[in-house]
């Protein structure tokens, strides 16, 4: 045994690893993507990873290698899920030879994606296991029980870190054992093709399964009864660390139950907490899943609080602060916030475009070229690039899900004939689901412009590589898939390539395919700033030339213009000289200077 301090989706890929996994697919999306970056990192030549073009082809893939007795991980984050349940719906059905843990991180906050949604509903949905851990070293424990538990009932098996375990450090131990499985080997056989009849008869076992899953369940040191007091907190994930804290600093005479398998809920265990305590307070975060479980199971013998009763709520991520309270009103204590727990918010600084960032440029440009249009409408998508949306810029007029900005220009393009739509979308997100969109718009010759922000990467995730790059996540060579040609092949006839810091010409061909009538597209294409070394030139502003309209700050937007005694300053430190500003000056008072002059 060796101790590593591990954040969590560290301690998830080394347990991965430990417990002997061979392939693994997943698409980056916070809080999940170090899980993968993690695993590159150990550069384990036993483990193949990849990172792939959606959610669903991911977890395909996985299925495949499980199909071989191969143990296989697959990841993403809750809205990643979305993608990927069409496969994995169907897959519960057919089942595995191999381990195959679904990895989903759930996002309560939200802190960086569109919904709260709760995974453990997907689990109930799948009739699928799965594993909820409380911290980095269950975590690291429990994907290793996870693979144990998939080839025994040769089932897909859900993991369900949630942000703050994803993204908490830990010491955790770790195992060297080297892991020894069989080799892979595909045994063609009439159950991996799935059929209406085979589809009914494995419904059948499935439910079966559930029962004899929730025993085993019982039996698992992640499912505990700690304490005797004859009041009752049951308590999973983040949220029974909390609560233990208070208990343990508050002395509290309470009966804490554990439920580290959500789904199929260990009734057994469960029972015999409820057997010993006159009320319970469950304390979960998301939804009332093992709330729900809890009242089927006492069945009105007893009395359950948790969201249903208003004692916690049901949106955001829970504190030390929250759940004690919570706690202290179920016991009918007294609650006073210490001073400390009655700390002033911290001040609102919400998020914009890096200074030099590309994707500014080409938002501009298209509000300049779309000024004479009568209603220009604009589409956004995932990404960065959802930045567009704020002031001044205002450039986003809506946002769905992945790809779907195209596909939602297409909608408001049919229902309202006079306006003019512009989709945007960035290169990861092209590929993961833009291209349906693009053969749509083709298919149903429908006039809306394209622009496809290609910065060469998947930038907000922490710049991992898409198809578009070269190369893939293990760092070989890759073909490059290009843009243009894609396009192209789908049917788009209009299609303009321009560097978005190169206005006059970019400009100019931003309005020829926002006034083309049909299926345009422009490819804006510019590497993300955070990637690029800063040049030895900065831009200054000529005080004595500069006439305080601030037009730059008001119509750019960019950080590194800031206000200064009535005029404008640029800040050094994070201008990048791309040059946009000069295009808006309407004096030219913005000029090219040396950075350490």
């Amino acid at each position: 045994m060796t101790t590593r301090i591990c954040m969590g989706n560290e301690a998830i890929a080394l347990g991965a690893i430990r417990a002997g996994v061979k392939i693994v697919a997943g698409y980056p999306g916070t809080p999940s993507t170090e899980i993968i970056e993690s695993l590159l990192a150990e550069k384990n030549p036993e483990v193949n990873i990849q990172w792939s073009t959606n959610e669903k082809t991911a977890l395909e893939v996985a299925a495949g290698a499980a199909y071989t007795g191969a143990r296989s991980l697959v990841t993403m984050k809750q809205v990643g899920l979305n993608v990927a349940t069409d496969p994995l719906m169907s897959l519960s059905y057919i089942g595995v030879k191999g381990g195959m843990v679904v990895a989903v991180a759930d996002d309560p906050g939200p802190w960086s994606s569109q919904t709260e949604q709760d995974t453990r509903h997907f689990a109930k949905f799948a009739n699928l296991p799965v594993f909820d851990p409380s911290t980095p070293e269950e975590a690291y424990q429990m994907i290793r029980q996870a693979f144990d538990i998939s080839e025994e009932f040769s089932l897909p098996v859900f993991l369900r870190p949630t942000t703050r375990v994803c993204h908490a450090s830990a010491t955790v131990e770790i195992d060297e054992t080297a892991p020894t499985h069989a080799e892979p080997n595909f045994e063609k056989k009439p159950e991996w093709v799935i059929f209406p009849a085979l589809s009914y008869r494995k419904h059948g076992e499935l439910e079966q399964k559930q029962k004899i899953i929730s025993d085993r369940f019982s039996a698992l040191p992640f499912n505990k009864i700690e304490g005797n007091g004859q009041k009752g907190v049951a308590a999973s994930g983040i949220a029974w660390l909390y609560a233990k804290e208070v208990i343990e600093e508050h002395a509290l005479d309470v009966t804490l139950f554990k439920v580290g398998t959500p789904h199929p809920f260990p009734d057994k265990k469960a029972q015999e907490f409820l057997s010993g305590v006159d009320a319970v307070l469950v304390i979960e975060e998301l939804d009332p899943v093992l709330e729900e479980a809890m009242l089927l199971l006492a069945a009105g013998t007893k009395e359950i609080y948790g969201k249903k009763t208003g004692h916690l709520p049901y949106n955001g991520e829970y504190s030390y602060e929250l759940v004690k309270a919570a706690l202290f009103k179920f016991l009918g204590m007294a609650y006073e916030p210490t001073a400390c727990e009655e700390m002033p918010q911290y001040p609102m600084r919400p998020p914009v475009l890096c200074a030099g960032c590309p994707h500014r440029a080409s938002f501009y440009e298209v509000k300049i070229a779309a000024k004479n249009i009568k209603k220009p409408i604009f589409c956004g998508d995932i990404g960065c690039y959802t930045l567009g949306n704020a002031a001044p810029l205002n450039m986003v007029d809506t946002c769905l899900c992945m790809g779907a900005g195209i596909t939602i220009a297409q909608g408001l393009a049919l229902a309202e004939p006079g306006a003019k739509c512009v989709a945007f979308i960035g290169d990861s997100t092209f590929f993961h689901t833009g291209i349906p969109g693009v053969i749509n718009a083709v298919y149903q010759n429908t006039d809306v412009t394209i622009v496809v922000l290609d910065n060469h990467t998947t930038a907000m995730t922490g710049h991992q590589p898409h198809p578009g790059t070269g190369r893939t996540a293990m760092g070989a060579p890759a073909k490059a898939l290009d843009i243009e040609t894609m396009l192209r092949a789908c049917g788009v006839e209009k299609i303009y390539t321009v560097d978005p810091l190169n206005y006059e010409p970019a400009l100019a061909s931003f309005k020829e395919a926002i006034e083309f009538n049909g299926p345009s597209a422009v490819i804006a294409k510019s590497p993300c700033i955070v990637q690029m070394k800063k040049p030895d030139t900065v831009r200054r502003i000529a005080k004595e030339t500069c006439i305080g309209c601030l037009k730059c700050i008001k119509q750019l937007g960019c950080p590194a213009l800031v206000p200064d005694d009535g005029k404008v300053e640029v800040v050094k430190s994070l201008c990048t000289d791309c040059g946009l500003c000069v295009n808006v000056c309407p004096v030219g008072a913005i000029k090219r200077g040396e950075r350490n002059a």
